[in-house]
């Protein structure tokens, strides 16, 4: 006998609260009931039900990085040199466990990965480089963009605007 779990359908109070918590980890759940428009038992309930429906996937703190001293960030365009299935798996597997890459994104287009990096500085950033290149990992050729300034970056996504609770 098999048991499933279905995952919950969202509907747009659950999206509101996933919006909330998102932006505000810490809230409270009165403040959190109060801002998505429910009483505090009620909304209790479908928080717990959104987190072991694993939608929610954990808490954390945002840290102020520039506190923290000179920081790096690189953008990284990476081309195999090969395009099989294995080709790909290897590429992942061997960066998936370097701290310094923060994402990476199969793309389409004229590469196939985009990568993420936050590292001390150039120095720092070039050393890795060249250690994922003598590891050979199927690295063709890759392009880096150096981070000048960043404006904003937003810490939440656009849950509301970009799900469809109509279906």
């Amino acid at each position: 006998m098999t048991i499933t779990t279905a995952m919950p359908k969202l509907d747009r109070l659950d999206l509101r609260i996933l919006c909330q918590l998102q932006r505000n980890g810490r809230i409270t759940n009165v403040d959190l009931a109060d801002a998505v428009g429910l009483s505090p038992s009620p909304c209790l309930i479908r928080v717990k039900r959104l987190e072991q429906a694993g939608y929610i996937a954990g808490y954390g703190a945002q840290v102020k990085l520039d506190k923290l001293g000179e920081m790096l960030t690189v953008f990284t365009e990476v081309t195999l040199a090969d395009h099989r299935r294995e080709d790909f798996m290897r590429f992942e597997s061997a960066i998936r466990n370097i701290d310094e890459i923060l994402e990476c994104h199969l793309v389409s287009g004229g590469y196939d990965y985009l990568l993420k990096f936050m590292t001390q500085g150039v120095n720092h950033y070039q050393s890795i480089i060249e250690g994922l290149l003598e590891r050979s990992i199927g690295i063709e050729k890759y392009f880096s963009y150096i981070v000048i300034k960043s404006p904003f970056i937003k810490n939440y996504y656009p849950i509301e605007r970009v799900v469809d609770t109509s279906k």
